[in-house]
């Protein structure tokens, strides 16, 4: 069959036209990753016993997760991220009850615009003090301020929360977050509010946070319908029937060469309501300063001292008072794999609530870093030392 010059061109004209109205598809990927780390421990008391035992997750908490980008045009790009904690030394979920305990959020981000999620997250008070805290530069396990009273490691996540943060200008971002607590007639009860700013220039970072839990209290204790909860220790045991937990924070560091040094301090409110089993808001001051310093590409050091102060409230005169100090020391065979020891001594003096809340008086007992949490000493002091290892894929 013969076509005229003038059926080809049509044909070439309506070809051209069809492959410009086709939909461009957009790039899209699907990251999976996670770490696997685990310990040789030894505490010198827990409840009153020495103990030798494996400990996961003390540089990095072992997990696993998928991370999600899609871009859609206009500089847009669609974003989410699932992530599950797991014990390498038993195969068990962090969570029995959730696939992914740690994160699960979608969202969108635009530089011009800036970035928001929605799902189980992390506090927008963390996401911006907690970067430069002693938690992240000589891990949680140790590091983290007794019984992480103040929330700057990875123990708060928060549920059904919408967060959104500024683009970066030229160093200043801010963010913000806000859980709702789904509650029917009572939409505030359970509802999370967290704020943060940080300022990075050259040498020096800059952060300050807010953070506000409020408790359900359709049940007793801090009721697990509350879009937030929190790690529980000898600290604050007799407190966790609160009305409403609230956190404030701030932050600095300077780094000079190989050196980075830095200091924090936050103030942690336990406000007491009608359903609370103890009378007068307990406050929890942390003052602390921390050092790093890397030898080379393949060795670093770091260490930290933090002062805890507990108020005079509920009966108690002799307040509560915990001193830390925290060194950790690693070698990376490699950028994923990474050898590391820590230790921590804990001293604890005073008085604070016992779980039984007003009139329940008991001596403070240390709980190093946030490991201990449900293993304290039995006498005003403890150390913890761990060897380890740590891979990240």
């Amino acid at each position: 069959m013969k076509h005229t010059s003038g059926t080809l061109r049509k044909l070439a004209f309506t070809a051209s036209a069809t492959l410009l109205a086709s939909p461009a598809f957009a790039q899209s990927s699907v990251t999976l990753y996670g770490a696997v780390d685990d310990a040789i421990v030894y505490a010198n008391n827990q409840k009153g016993a020495s103990n030798v035992y494996l400990r996961q997750g003390n540089l990095y908490a072992s997990k696993w997760g998928l991370r999600g980008v899609e871009d859609i045009g206009g500089g847009t790009t669609i974003v989410f991220d699932l992530q599950n904690g797991f014990d390498p030394n038993t195969g068990a979920l962090s969570s029995s009850t959730q696939i992914f305990n740690r994160q699960a959020y979608i969202g969108a981000q635009n530089p011009l615009y800036g970035t928001f999620t929605m799902g189980r997250q992390y506090t927008t008070y963390y996401q911006f003090v907690g970067p430069l805290a002693s938690s992240n530069w000589l891990t949680g396990a140790t590091g983290a301020h007794p019984g992480d009273i103040d929330g700057l490691d990875t123990t708060i996540r928060i549920n059904n929360s919408l967060i959104y943060n500024t683009p970066n200008w030229n160093g200043l971002q801010a963010g913000g977050m806000y859980a709702l607590g789904g509650i029917a007639g009572s939409t505030g009860k359970g509802q999370t509010i967290s704020a943060g700013v940080r300022y990075a220039t050259g040498p020096v970072n800059l952060a300050a946070g807010y953070l506000r839990m409020d408790n359900a209290q359709q049940t007793t204790g801090f009721d697990p319908a509350s879009t937030g909860s929190f790690g529980t220790s000898s600290l604050n045991t007799g407190y966790v029937s609160a009305k409403a937990l609230q956190h404030i924070a701030a932050a600095a560091d300077y780094t000079i060469g190989s050196l980075m040094m830095g200091l924090t301090y936050t103030n942690v409110q336990y406000v007491a309501g009608s359903h609370s089993i103890f009378r007068d808001t307990a406050i929890f001051n942390t003052y602390a300063a921390l050092a790093t310093y890397r030898f080379s590409p393949a060795f670093d050091i770091a260490g930290a001292f933090s002062y805890t102060m507990a108020s005079q409230a509920n009966g108690i005169t002799s307040a509560a008072r915990y001193q830390q100090y925290s060194l950790k020391q690693a070698y990376h065979l490699s950028k994923r794999t990474t050898l590391y020891a820590v230790e921590a001594y804990q001293r604890a003096n005073g008085q604070t609530l016992g779980a039984k809340g007003a009139g329940d008086i008991v001596d403070a007992t240390p709980a190093v870093g946030d490991s201990q949490n449900s293993t304290p000493s039995s006498t005003n002091a403890q150390f913890v030392g761990m060897l380890g290892i740590a891979v990240l894929f």
